[in-house]
C-alpha cells in the first residue's frame, strides 16, 4: 500500500470515531429529558400543599362574631354570680342620761303596755332573745323571784322580746313566772332602744336580740345600761342598781 493510501484511511477513521463522539455529547437522551418536568411539577404540588391559605373577609367576620358571642356568654355567668352580702345596719344605742323611748305594746294576757303607765316610778326593762330557752328561762325566773324587793325599791320590771303574746303566755305558764312579758313582734321598741342587730354564733351571722337590760328613773330618763349580759347574778346586780338610784 502506498504512502498516500495509508494517510487517507487513517483520516477516515479517526473522522468517524470524533462524529460518534461528538454526536453523544451534542444530542440528549429522551429519559433524561422526560425527568425535569415530572420533579417541576412535583414542586408546584408541593408548593400548594403546604400553602397558607388566605383569610377572607367572610371568615375574619365569622371568628369575630364567635369571639363577641363568647365574651357576652362569659359575662353573663359573672352576673348570675350571688351578689355579696351587705353588712347588717347598725342601730344607734342608747346612752346613759337619754330619754326612754316612748312604747305601746300587748303583753301576756293581751292587755296593753306602755311607757306612761310607768311615770314616776322606776321601771327596769329586761330585753332576752327568746322565749324558754335556758339563758332566758333562767333571768325571768330570777327577776320573777326578786319581784317583791324591786317592788319595795318602788320598780316595776318588764320583760321583752319578739315572740308573739301566746309564746309569752306559755312561757310564764311553764316557769310560773310573775313578772309581766311584752311582745314586740314589730321590732320597733327592740330598734328604738338598740338592741336589735346583727349577731353572730357557731361561724353563723343573724339578726336578733342583745340579751341587754334598761334601767330608768321616774322622770323617763334612762340611769343604768347592761350590755350583753350575763345571766348568773344579774338580777341581784339590778335590784342593787335600782336600790341606790
Amino acid at each position: 500500500m502506498s504512502k498516500k493510501t495509508r494517510k487517507k484511511s487513517s483520516k477516515s477513521a479517526s473522522g468517524r470515531s470524533a462524529s460518534k463522539t461528538g454526536g453523544a455529547k451534542a444530542k440528549p437522551t429522551k429519559r433524561a429529558t422526560a425527568k425535569k418536568p415530572r420533579a417541576s411539577a412535583a414542586r408546584k404540588a408541593s408548593s400548594k400543599r403546604g400553602a397558607t391559605p388566605k383569610k377572607t373577609p367572610a371568615k375574619t367576620a365569622k371568628r369575630s362574631a364567635s369571639k363577641a358571642a363568647s365574651a357576652k356568654k362569659s359575662a353573663a355567668a359573672k352576673s348570675k354570680k350571688k351578689p355579696a352580702v351587705a353588712p347588717a345596719r347598725t342601730i344607734a344605742a342608747l346612752n346613759e342620761g337619754d330619754t326612754a323611748p316612748a312604747f305601746s305594746l300587748p303583753r301576756d294576757g293581751g292587755q296593753l303596755v306602755s311607757l306612761a303607765d310607768y311615770a314616776g316610778r322606776k321601771l327596769v326593762i329586761f330585753f332576752y332573745p327568746r322565749a324558754n330557752t335556758p339563758g332566758c328561762t333562767l333571768e325571768a325566773i330570777a327577776f320573777s323571784r326578786l319581784a317583791d324587793a324591786f317592788a319595795s325599791a318602788r320598780t316595776a320590771v318588764l320583760g321583752v322580746s319578739a315572740d308573739p303574746v301566746t309564746a309569752q303566755e306559755s312561757f310564764r305558764d311553764k316557769h310560773d313566772l310573775t313578772v309581766p312579758l311584752i311582745s314586740d313582734e314589730t321590732l320597733g321598741m327592740l330598734k328604738a332602744y338598740g338592741v336589735w342587730g346583727e349577731k353572730s354564733m357557731y361561724g353563723k351571722t343573724f339578726m336578733g336580740i342583745s340579751r341587754t337590760t334598761v334601767l330608768i328613773d321616774g322622770d323617763g330618763r334612762i340611769v343604768r345600761i347592761w350590755r350583753n349580759v350575763k345571766v348568773d347574778g344579774h338580777a341581784d346586780q339590778v335590784l342593787a342598781a335600782a336600790m341606790a338610784a
